[in-house]
């Protein structure tokens, strides 16, 4: 049975609003999830849900009233409230639906090296534009990346910004946050992974070099680039060739056309 809360001075109202600065959400482990699309990646993928807030009017909606329905079975607390109160919690400027809080989970770093005989992950080096996390994270989901791992300064993995751009996938693909630099050299050596860098000098033409062994590709900062730990660190260096005016690409973009690169190698080679 939903609980009905009218007032904007409600604790809850006031704590599901506050979850938009990264602070609260680390205070209270919890993150927002706003849209029926989202919300069903978070209920498949299992992810914990504390709070399910959501309107009269999304109750009708189908798509958004099987989430509730679903969520009134399970051990989460259902909240009805109005729609000015939902667009007080909402970090977006049109209300897309449900909005749930979830708890904060970190995924196990046992789970990116899964033991396969080629793996093939993402390191993001202090990458801080949340939308490019959410979509290189995206992207090798799709391109069948083995999980995605975070160095300290990237955005905020829980800020809605970065859960908007995955689309989802943030869900079910593995993301380690917040990995010291020379703790990832380190593991990714003792796993016998190769690192490969995105750089400018000295590098081989992304479609030249050789993608089919376990691999870890680095991408860095948008202004900086990969750090010179990481980069020092790497056994290939891989450039992309721009063939027109444009003076580079989004880092988002060159995750895209090397992960596929990498993909289409091995799938080749199989």
């Amino acid at each position: 049975m939903a609980e009905q809360i009218i007032s904007p001075q409600n604790p809850l109202v006031k704590m599901a609003a506050s979850l938009k600065q990264k602070k609260n959400r680390d205070k209270y482990g919890l993150f927002a999830v706003e849209g029926s699309r989202l919300a069903e990646e978070a209920l498949k993928s299992g992810w914990p849900v504390e709070y399910c807030f959501f309107t009269a009017e999304d109750s009708q909606n189908e798509r958004a009233g099987k989430i509730i329905e679903m969520l009134q079975s399970r051990s989460c607390r259902m909240l009805q409230i109005s729609r000015s109160l939902y667009d007080k919690i909402s970090d977006t400027e049109q209300g897309q639906g449900v909005i749930l809080l979830i708890k904060k989970r970190q995924a196990d770093i046992k789970a990116v090296f899964n033991n396969k005989e080629t793996s093939l992950l993402i390191v993001l080096d202090e990458l801080q534009d949340p939308g490019n996390v959410g979509t290189v994270i995206r992207t090798a989901d799709a391109a069948g990346c083995d999980g995605v791992i975070l160095t300290p300064g990237c955005a905020d993995l829980f800020s809605g910004k970065t859960i908007r751009a995955s689309m989802g996938s943030l869900f079910h693909l593995p993301v380690v946050e917040a990995m010291p630099k020379s703790a990832v050299i380190s593991m990714l050596r003792e796993k016998k992974i190769k690192l490969a860098a995105t750089a400018l000098n000295d590098a081989d033409i992304y479609f030249e070099a050789d993608l089919r062994d376990s691999l870890a590709i680095i991408l860095g900062n948008e202004g900086q680039g990969v750090s010179d730990e990481m980069l020092s660190a790497a056994a290939v260096k891989l450039h992309i060739p721009l063939y027109g005016q444009a003076e580079s690409l989004n880092v988002a973009a060159s995750a895209a056309v090397i992960l596929y690169e990498a993909a289409r190698q091995r799938r080749v080679n199989l």
